[in-house]
């Protein structure tokens, strides 16, 4: 996000908590540069809601906010652009060359570029690649905010990536208690959830792969990875995993748990936002927001992570969920789960993972044109380092990897088959047994169809 929406995204939010927020959007709209329209979409996105067509902005906008619900379109168009990001006359625009669906096309007439809904996955990658700022996401923290006002069991779970993103010395103990602190229920590590899809997936590979040449494409974590399946190389379904993200399968063990709770993640990633309006999702976790997003919350209310006592819980995730935040994670994590549960199995696994839409791309077309891959269990994301390096991480994905790695070999329980609190959650979910996994009814709360 460019500093300008920073600026404004910060006086928002502030004018929310000092219960000034409609005459303070009046006084923006009389300071800023932006003609009518442009600020409105502006607004629109950075409080997160859909407004309706009506000259009265502050009228519609408290429509909008009372009235809210998850707008199926996520990334907007909010101005022209100019041709300072076009370096050559030959070369496309940097949001054109680096939108993995070719969803961003020129009008021949105006020569502005316009969004092609039916192509866009809403992934993000031309917000961030965009530095006049004329693409933005919705930004649901005055929802977040409506939400933690009216709700008492709201429940913030954070993705892998999050440790080291606010201060090496920040554990995620101290992180806990940030959230008390902006109104929280509790703080819940996904890893936890990502532990329970290891164990799905290591059941999926022993009855997917009977011999070297079986192929299993797994669906964790990456939502711009199973759009590139679904929307470019869609005969490669049926080799997918039926499994849904952690973000997701958190969301709903902890729903089913108790069905009063509200749970917002919060992640390094712009297409986690779109996973959640996916038409079979929709509901399963109420907001989305991103470790930018947070850190203007920190900034606005003067919390300092590092500064705060811990708010100490028992250990629960194991090195394996932890490191589905980087590249190859989610790889180790499945192939220690085989050696442990299936040995006999575990010489077929072969496993070869991808980062990158380049790498993303390439070795899905290997796949569909039968070229030889050398692998058996493909693990894909679409940003380089996987989610360490998300558009919206704080530090450099050298640092996060770094810090996910230090965090995750430490964690006292190494794999997800040797943590109680893991086999408890699947008795509370009536899967007493590994072969329980095997179970489509049973595992229901895992599964989704592509």
């Amino acid at each position: 996000m460019n500093k300008d929406y920073k600026n404004l995204l910060k006086k928002l939010i502030k004018s929310y908590y000092d219960d000034n927020f409609y005459e303070e959007v009046s006084n923006l709209q009389k300071e800023t540069n932006f003609n009518e329209e442009e600020f409105k979409a502006i607004i629109s996105s950075l409080c997160g809601i859909k407004l309706e067509q009506n000259d009265n902005l502050i009228e519609t906008l408290r429509k909008g906010i009372t009235n809210y619900k998850i707008s199926a379109k996520l990334v907007e168009k909010v101005h022209s652009c100019s041709d300072s990001c076009k370096e050559e006359s030959s070369k496309p625009r940097k949001c054109v060359a680096s939108c993995p669906f070719n969803a961003i096309v020129e009008d021949p007439l105006s020569h502005n570029l316009l969004i092609n809904s039916d192509l866009c996955s809403d992934c993000g990658v031309c917000v961030n690649v965009c530095e006049e700022g004329s693409f933005l996401e919705k930004i649901e923290l005055i929802p977040l905010l409506e939400l933690l006002k009216n709700n008492k069991n709201v429940i913030a779970i954070v993705a892998p990536a999050i440790i080291g993103q606010f201060g090496k010395d920040v554990t995620m103990d101290k992180l806990r208690t940030s959230f008390f602190k902006i109104g929280f229920k509790d703080m819940i590590e996904v890893a936890f959830a990502a532990d329970m899809l290891t164990l799905k997936e290591a059941v999926e590979f022993d009855h997917h792969v009977k011999n070297p040449n079986d192929l299993l494409i797994t669906s964790c974590c990456c939502p711009m990875w199973i759009a590139m399946i679904k929307k470019v190389y869609h005969s490669l379904v049926k080799d997918v995993s039926p499994s849904v993200s952690p973000m997701i399968a958190a969301a709903r063990v902890l729903k089913f748990l108790n069905p009063e709770v509200k749970v917002v993640f919060i992640g390094p990633c712009i297409a986690k936002k779109a996973e959640a309006r996916e038409a079979d999702l929709v509901g399963d976790v109420d907001l989305v927001l991103t470790f930018d997003e947070l850190k203007s919350i920190y900034d606005t209310l003067s919390i300092n992570p590092k500064d705060l006592e811990e708010t100490v819980s028992v250990e629960y995730a194991s090195k394996g969920g932890r490191i589905y935040a980087r590249a190859g994670g989610v790889s180790i994590a499945v192939g220690d789960a085989i050696e442990e549960l299936f040995n006999e199995k575990h010489h077929l696994y072969n496993p070869k993972n991808v980062h990158g839409v380049k790498e993303c791309k390439e070795i899905l077309k290997d796949i569909q044109e039968g070229n030889k891959i050398n692998a058996n269990f493909i693990e894909g994301m679409g940003c380089i380092g996987g989610c360490v390096g998300g558009p919206k991480r704080i530090i450099s994905k050298e640092e996060g990897l770094e810090s996910v790695d230090k965090f995750a070999f430490s964690s006292p329980i190494k794999t997800p088959n040797n943590s109680e609190l893991i086999l408890d959650l699947f008795k509370r979910l009536n899967i007493n047994s590994f072969e329980d996994l095997t179970d489509p009814k049973k595992t229901e709360i895992f599964h989704r169809k592509f």
